[in-house]
């Protein structure tokens, strides 16, 4: 048995080809030139986007909804053996009720202080203005009166220049009603069958794909499954529960439109960390108009309710199931927002949950097949071959 020469790498080899810093650079510039073409044919997607338009409202609603009403169908097959239809048109039947009764008690309550506080908003615009403008009098606050001036001559404009526009956007509106009308129609139809038939998804995906891959698949699409479902469940219920809350604690301190404010507060609370803050805004001024004491009366009602949504509701409801940073959280509402606008904000972070897996998963996929992670010191770009005699068993 004998050695043969060992067989040296070129130095392009070593210094480029078999460089993790040289092999990376090539695949963050393969990624920037398809994104770079993929702007430059943008028109072949429009198509796609669309029709990703018409049909992605209800397919997004009827799917926060399934994460909500699943849980209930799937228990019921498990433990009594009911069938998933049956149990389906049952919710279906309890959620027909549910949403009557809701536009027989609820609706005309909120509608009733919301035509109160547009016509009485005036008013209390112009009493916050004349008060700022007399607490702003005073020369050491002339810079903070000028801005405050320069901001309300900007809204004025706006406002001016919208009803000006108003007769142009009337199309941009049809078209809104138009969508929420599709939606309210077709998303029943789409959440049906997916409690029907949801939980066979995955396996009819997967079929796609080839066997080695299916398993793997299957994990990832359960993986992200699991962070949307935790998310929108525990959000939904939190601000549920703080609606509620912000409710009773109107009721018993005799606020005005306390319905409507408590209502938008749990719809802002779907805005991580800042909802919360956004929603005691229009509680403030309102409490501010009563009296000192209606003011402060608020600010017990938001300081209570901020202990149990932290310290009871959100524990227990949401947890930490993402396991994502607050600053991380911050950094994404921000981006979001200013990109997508409102459902930036409200999408973002379950956006970025599944992004988190995909990356994740395609990260580690590289790392095992990639010969760029291979710390094996024999690796060193030269190769030993053994050279047996002839007749050697």
């Amino acid at each position: 048995m004998k050695l043969t020469e060992p067989k040296t790498k070129s130095a392009f080899w070593r210094l480029v080809l078999n460089n993790k810093f040289v092999a990376s650079l090539v695949v963050i510039l393969l990624i920037l030139t398809i994104i770079y073409m993929l702007k430059k044919v943008d028109f072949i997607f429009a198509p796609l986007a669309t029709f990703t338009g018409a049909v992605g409202a209800p397919i997004v609603v009827a799917g926060i909804f399934y994460y909500i009403l699943n849980p209930i169908v799937d228990w019921l097959e498990i433990k009594y053996k009911i069938k998933r239809l049956w149990t389906t048109v049952g919710l279906f039947i309890g959620l027909t009720i549910l949403i009557v009764w809701g536009i027989a008690v609820l609706v005309p309550v909120i509608r009733d202080q919301i035509e109160s506080l547009a016509h009485n908003w005036p008013k209390y615009w112009e009493a916050i203005t004349n008060e700022f403008e007399r607490w702003t009098a005073d020369r050491r606050y002339k810079a903070l009166n000028q801005w405050f001036t320069s901001t309300n001559t900007h809204f004025s404009d706006y406002f001016k220049q919208f009803s000006a526009n108003s007769v142009l956007k009337i199309s941009s509106v049809f078209g809104t009603l138009t969508t929420i009308v599709i939606t309210i129609v077709t998303f029943p139809l789409v959440l049906f069958y997916l409690l029907k038939d949801g939980h066979n998804l995955p396996k009819y995906m997967a079929q796609f794909f080839p066997i080695s891959a299916q398993a793997s698949f299957k994990e990832l699409l359960t993986e992200i499954n699991l962070q949307i479902s935790n998310y929108i469940r525990g959000q939904l219920s939190v601000a549920f529960a703080v609606g509620v809350m912000f409710a009773i604690g109107y009721t018993i301190i005799g606020l005005p439109y306390g319905w409507l404010i408590a209502f938008f507060s749990g719809i802002l609370n779907l805005i991580p960390f800042l909802g919360s803050f956004l929603a005691i805004i229009p509680a403030l001024i309102v409490g501010i108009f009563v009296s000192p004491m209606m003011l402060v009366a608020v600010i017990i009602v938001f300081i209570i309710e901020q202990t149990l949504e932290g310290k009871v509701i959100s524990p227990k409801l949401l947890g930490n199931s993402l396991k994502i940073h607050p600053v991380t959280v911050v950094v994404i509402l921000l981006s979001a927002g200013n990109l997508f606008g409102l459902l930036g904000v409200i999408f973002g972070i379950p956006g970025y949950a599944i992004a988190k897996v995909l990356l994740s998963r395609i990260y580690l996929w590289w790392k095992g097949n990639s010969n760029l992670f291979d710390d094996d010191p024999a690796n060193d770009g030269t190769t030993v071959e053994i050279i047996k005699p002839k007749g050697d068993a």
